[in-house]
């Protein structure tokens, strides 16, 4: 089968990557693509801006138009942005399976406040919370409250719109960042304010099949993937500025099987309760953002995709044929698929642009040993990053390269193109021997300003509240 892959992160180049390993795919078109998705076997990328057949036609018609052109069967969605657009339901019109839940669906994630009044509906677990459209009046459920208290805007915000605030001062600064100020726009101008949960906190990714036929014929099912844990703070011991993710582990030693059935009993299963009785189409992913308290798991958050940099650390771990479960999850046969996984723990740090997640510099030069890399037994996702092309063939729409070697000219064709640059990810059998490799194969990268935190998954490093 062809399968256009939607997105232009790393989270899109580990999916890509693990659809071209299938003996299923034929071709993955990447749109619009990274470099890394450039240098994939079996991966083309297509730049909706350069492409000379779209007339200039633009968002969900391109996609579906090059996924046309190329005749691709399946289309898997990777951002949350174009999940929340609809592009889904445009590609099921046009009769291309796909993975990734309609516009209804997508709203648990693009509304905090559509997500959290469903998981009260529903009895998900979860944090107590009030929705405020009003500045005033979240300044004064603050002062009555008090601190520690989670401030969140309601709308889509690349992962920059939640403040854990610990002082009232913090608090009232994050209201009038986001409500006034307009920090990230108009995901701001409401706000979830909810309880602040103690705790150690965990993702859990899965795939989900539901449609009304299933529900009907009881095949809807979430089936989730082993825990991960994302490192979110800039610096290390969990401190600095909340980033999109430092890097990420999988599977996580500290959660028990006990947490883990609690988890599918008091906010898994009632989420697909959920899910049937509001008539959702979903067949894609969801992410469970998890906060483990003495009480129990709760509920942080919805995420009606992959996890962002959790992906590159859990599909490593995937032992099943990744094309198959996204078959499986849009012909409504997941609740009979035979999900495996590999022995042993996946560690993946982030190198980042000098000065992010606030003002950073693009278009420094990527010097990268590939074979530096390939001996450590690490895989590199491009996240931020472009092939700079020392001709005019970078305006073509098709950009395709194969696997440099590492004597080849063209080594150092790779621009930073944004403020999370790369993962690298590595696979072992114990946890030391994966963190190892990991931190082995970043040293066979660099470019002006890289920074990465030196304790991705060592005791102290991920969030705890």
């Amino acid at each position: 089968m062809k399968v256009i892959v939607v997105g232009s992160g790393g989270r899109e180049h580990a999916i890509a990557w693990k659809l071209s390993e299938s003996s299923l795919v034929e071709k993955v078109v990447c749109v619009p693509g990274n470099g890394g998705t450039a240098m994939e076997k079996k991966c083309v990328n297509v730049n909706p801006d350069s492409c000379p057949y779209l007339n200039g036609e633009t968002g969900i018609k391109a996609a579906v138009k090059i996924a046309q052109k190329e005749g691709c069967d399946m289309a898997v969605i990777g951002p949350e942005d174009p999940l929340a657009q609809g592009y889904a339901d445009a590609f099921w019109k046009e009769g291309i399976k796909t993975v990734g839940p309609k516009m209804q669906g997508a709203q648990l994630e693009a509304s905090k406040d559509l997500s959290k009044a469903f998981m009260k509906k529903y009895g998900v677990a979860c944090a107590m919370s009030e929705t405020f459209t009003d500045k005033e009046a979240s300044l004064s459920y603050i002062e009555k409250k008090g601190a520690p208290i989670v401030i969140k805007a309601d709308g889509l915000a690349a992962g920059k719109g939640v403040v854990v605030a610990h002082t009232l001062d913090e608090a009232k600064k994050a209201v009038i960042d986001l409500m006034e100020e307009g920090k990230v726009g108009q995901a701001g101008k409401k706000l979830v304010i909810e309880e602040y949960l103690r705790g150690v906190e965990i993702s859990v990714l899965a795939a989900v099949s539901v449609t009304k036929e299933s529900a009907e014929s009881g095949k809807a099912c979430i089936i989730p993937f082993m825990p991960a844990r994302d490192h979110k703070r800039l610096n290390e011991g969990a401190t600095g500025p909340n980033t999109g993710g430092m890097g990420a582990i999988c599977p996580v030693e500290d959660v028990t099987e006990e947490q883990m059935r609690e988890f599918r009993e008091t906010i898994l299963e009632p989420t697909l309760r959920g899910m049937i009785a509001e008539g959702y189409d979903y067949r894609g992913f969801i992410f469970f953002g998890l906060m483990l308290t003495a009480t129990g798991p709760k509920c942080l958050e919805y995420n009606v995709r992959l996890g962002d940099p959790e992906t590159q650390a859990v599909l490593p771990m995937m032992d099943s044929d990744f094309a198959s479960l996204c078959t499986a999850i849009t012909d409504g046969t997941l609740k009979d698929f035979s999900l495996t996984w590999k022995k042993g723990f996946c560690v993946a740090p982030v190198a980042v642009s000098g000065g992010y997640p606030e003002h950073y510099k693009k278009g420094m030069q990527i010097t990268l040993d590939y074979k530096g890399v390939h001996d450590t037994g690490a895989k590199v996702f491009i996240a931020g990053a472009i092939i700079n092309r020392r001709s005019n063939s970078h305006t073509a729409a098709v950009d395709h390269l194969s696997f440099l070697e590492d004597d080849s000219p063209e080594m150092h064709m790779l621009i930073t193109n944004g403020g999370r640059v790369l993962a690298c990810s590595a696979y072992g059998q114990t946890f030391n021997e994966a963190r190892e490799k990991a931190y082995k194969a970043l040293t066979k990268i660099s470019f002006k300003g890289m920074f990465f935190r030196k304790d991705i998954g060592l005791p102290g490093a991920a969030e705890s509240n």
